[in-house]
């Protein structure tokens, strides 16, 4: 399948999904946005692919919505039909989602750089909640995210001041998982995908899964929703290759199931 706004490929159980509007900074609209949710749900559904690295083209990961076209008297609708689902497809993906942020990351852009699992970024990067900037108010999962990251405080912060953060100082805060040096950008993103699609894939979904329920249910539900999933890996190839392993005193060859 080709696509205009995107670039996508599959290789060694990795995919990647890069914004590709470098002349307007990946800014997003709703071509690009249904483009991505599209290249979402077929990494989802093909099973070949174990990860999905989410990057930009050029010196933006995503400036966010673009501004330059004609804006909808609803601002909002835009949300409800792509970027809403294009976070919680991200979300839901049954295999771990890296985002390498190669530049700025704006506004709803942000956002979804912050759907990653781990967000690796080049320092020359930054990150902005650029929406109190001209009037709106944070979307696309920011004012869930942020304070769940960072805490209410910085979270607010970053949405109420508008203010850049620098990569080191996201990585500081632990908003993000690590800040690079630009040219190292791709090789550290390549290394942890290549760990992790080598790894226990469906372990990963529940992780995952687990994770985001944990933070909307109660401790009693969340150790129910554990003791769930320990019986589905359990039951799993990749434990048994794991016990495996470990017994044999060798790398375990994980299969993802």
């Amino acid at each position: 399948m080709s696509y205009e706004n995107i670039t996508y490929e599959v290789s060694a159980a990795v995919a990647t999904l890069t914004l590709n509007r470098p002349k307007v900074l990946n800014a997003l609209a709703a071509p690009i946005l249904r483009e991505a949710l599209e290249a979402v749900e077929r990494t989802r559904d093909e099973g070949t692919a174990r990860v999905l690295v989410l990057t930009g083209s050029g010196r933006a990961f995503c400036a966010g919505a673009d501004l330059g076209g004609s804006l909808s008297a609803d601002a909002g609708k835009a949300l409800e039909e792509f970027y809403n689902p294009l976070v919680e497809r991200l979300l839901a993906l049954p295999m771990p989602v890296i985002s390498a942020v190669n530049g700025p990351a704006v506004g709803a852009g942000c956002s979804l750089a912050l759907t990653g699992d781990f967000v690796i970024a080049a320092r020359s990067a930054y990150f902005l909640q650029a929406f109190v900037n001209i009037g709106l108010v944070p979307d696309a999962g920011s004012t869930w995210m942020l304070p769940r990251l960072i805490g209410r405080a910085r979270g607010l912060a970053m949405m109420m001041l508008g203010e850049r953060i620098p990569a080191g100082q996201a990585e500081q805060w632990g908003l993000i998982y690590r800040a690079v040096e630009d040219g190292e950008l791709q090789s550290a993103t390549q290394a942890l995908a290549h760990r992790l699609a080598a790894g226990p894939t469906s372990t990963y979904a529940m992780i995952r899964q687990g994770v985001h329920y944990g933070l909307e249910h109660s401790l009693t539900e969340t150790l129910r929703l554990e003791r769930f999933n320990q019986l589905r890996a359990g039951r799993g190839a990749d434990f048994a290759e794991g016990v495996a392993a470990f017994r044999g005193k060798r790398p375990a060859r994980f299969t993802g199931k």
